[in-house]
């Protein structure tokens, strides 16, 4: 008979802290005495991930946890099927600490992947469906992968003939999982055996790596511990008032942040909703989701939002069950933001987070302005955040500054980063984002763009993120992207790139526009381009480094620039 401590499978077992010594190499964990404090004040509860969903299983059992088209999957069924998954893996010989990358579209069995690694202690390298070669080598071999788990084919890509690059080319690759047809690799269907008694791995232990969402370059892998992660979901979903009433839809890729845990599908979990399953955001496909369903919350970045109002126009569904859409992953304008409720019905939350860690929630009762012109203020009480000026020292309220922070739920160094750590961490373990804000007096927090995404036209410091609030505001502009271009005069001239709604405005129309609206002189685009879609970086953000290539092999020889 299993002793007391070992009676179910996944069951944590380990006290916060116990086996520190085993942390991941490259991993930076929170100061003793700080981690201390997050678990005395109770944001650290010392549970793992995996303990989570047996806990929601043994809570919400025969409630409906997923759906995927005609599939639904309970709570107990899930936790039935992770428990099988996670016994298959160590079959195959994954042990605690050992990193998986996992590629895979919004199914099922992302969960139930997931959430076996996280019973064994293995660690989720999260990779999205729109990575190619050089992001999941780069991935793999940062990681230090011993397994790929994929998708035979989705959106028309066979993930095989990746795998095969990478199994021959990744020293530590040792297996290649596929959902669908594995042709000559292993089922994933197939990693499958009877559940048995494990070790919990530690709380304090690194649970799922993450990616960065820098505008360009490959990711730099978060570590997420179950402590600080889960305290992510449980105040996430508080603050965004979910309960067992919730149906969620899962529009964004599911290995992103925001729909993975603020609060996301795991968010969802916590408080017993349903979580429904799309391929994509693209109206089409959510729509008739939402309708069938009864879809309740979801979360978009700002183009999908935007089109979205403009489709509510012309895609017949029914979206009234809808009442919360969040918005996040960059800024909403605060002119598209006052569009939401008239337009699609429900209410707007802005979220302005990072994989890092810190979350700014707009709050459900915050007044109408706040909603529309703020992205929030922080989710902890104990977030420390600092706004500050080129020298480090903190700016008065209102005034612009670059973003400081640290809490229990942000990291302390990037995995395997120890040169670009001293760089991005103070002494004293404030995260340096390189988010360029204004905090108001009730402490939420305006985005104003990126320290690196500031145009100095002629000495004139000029943001990009203000020029592209003031066009979408334009009635014949659906979205904006405002780079710099270089300029032997200037330093930098101002190119507006975007992609119109209707009849396409031309240069003169577009200034004129801006200075009705206020806008300085010098603040003016001194080009316009035309886009029908934007090109993407490896963690779905706009591109600009790309935009601005592709104009510079347009210009032709002697064109002025």
């Amino acid at each position: 008979m299993l002793s007391e401590a070992t009676d179910r499978p996944g069951r944590d077992t380990q006290q916060p802290g116990q086996h520190a010594a085993n942390l991941l190499d490259g991993f930076v964990p929170w100061p003793e005495e700080v981690a201390a404090r997050y678990r005395r004040e109770g944001y650290w509860q010392g549970r793992t991930l995996g303990g989570l969903l047996r806990d929601w299983a043994e809570r919400y059992g025969p409630r409906t946890a997923l759906v995927h088209g005609d599939s639904r999957f309970t709570y107990a069924e899930l936790d039935a099927a992770a428990d099988r998954r996670a016994a298959g893996l160590q079959d195959l010989g994954v042990q605690p600490g050992d990193r998986v990358v996992v590629q895979l579209p919004n199914v099922p069995e992302f969960v139930v992947v997931c959430f076996a690694l996280f019973r064994l202690g293995a660690v989720p390298v999260m990779a999205l469906p729109s990575h190619r070669r050089t992001e999941i080598r780069h991935l793999c071999e940062l990681s230090g992968a011993v397994a790929y788990v994929v998708a035979d084919t989705f959106d028309g890509f066979d993930y095989r003939d990746l795998a095969r690059e990478l199994d021959a080319g990744v020293d530590t690759l040792r297996h290649v999982l596929v959902l669908g047809d594995p042709a000559e690799f292993t089922s994933l269907e197939k990693v499958d055996a009877e559940p048995r008694a494990t070790a919990s791995p530690d709380p304090a232990g690194v649970a799922v790596l993450l990616l960065s969402g820098g505008t360009t370059g490959v990711p730099k892998l978060i570590p997420r511990t179950h402590d600080d992660y889960a305290y992510n979901l449980r105040a996430s979903a508080e603050v965004c008032g979910f309960d067992e009433s919730t149906v969620y839809l899962a529009a964004l890729p599911i290995a992103h942040n925001f729909p993975l845990a603020c609060p996301g599908i795991l968010g969802v979990m916590h408080t017993g909703g349903r979580v429904v399953l799309a391929a994509n955001g693209n109206p089409p496909e959510a729509f008739p989701l939402i309708e069938k369903e009864g879809v309740t919350a979801t979360a978009l970045v700002p183009p999908l939002a935007l089109l979205w109002m403009q489709a509510a126009e012309w895609v017949p569904a029914d979206l009234s069950s809808l009442r919360l859409l969040q918005v996040g992953g960059a800024r909403l304008a605060s002119d598209a933001a006052a569009r939401v409720g008239p337009t699609l019905g429900c209410r707007l939350q802005q979220v302005f987070g990072m994989a890092e860690g810190l979350l700014n929630y707009t709050r459900l009762d915050d007044p109408e302005e706040l909603v529309t012109t703020t992205q929030g203020r922080p989710l902890a009480p104990a977030d420390e955040v600092r706004v500050v000026d080129a020298a480090g020292e903190e700016v008065p309220v209102g005034e612009l500054g670059e973003l400081w922070v640290r809490g229990p739920y942000t990291l302390r160094g990037y995995y395997q980063a120890e040169e670009y750590n001293r760089t991005a961490f103070t002494e004293d373990g404030f995260y340096r984002s390189g988010d360029l804000v204004r905090r108001g007096p009730t402490g939420h927090l305006s985005v104003e763009g990126r320290i690196r995404d500031v145009i100095n036209r002629g000495g004139e410091k000029v943001s990009a993120t203000e020029i592209e609030d003031h066009l979408v505001a334009h009635p014949s502009i659906r979205d904006a992207a405002v780079a710099a271009l270089p300029d032997e005069m200037l330093g930098e001239r101002i190119c507006a790139f975007v992609i119109p709604d209707g009849d396409p405005p031309g240069l003169v129309t577009v200034k004129r526009f801006l200075r009705e609206r206020g806008l300085a002189e010098y603040k003016l685009p001194d080009r316009l381009e035309l886009e029908e879609s934007w090109p993407l970086t490896s963690v779905g953000k706009i591109s600009k480094q790309q935009l601005a290539a592709e104009l510079a092999r347009r210009i032709a020889p002697g064109e002025p620039r």
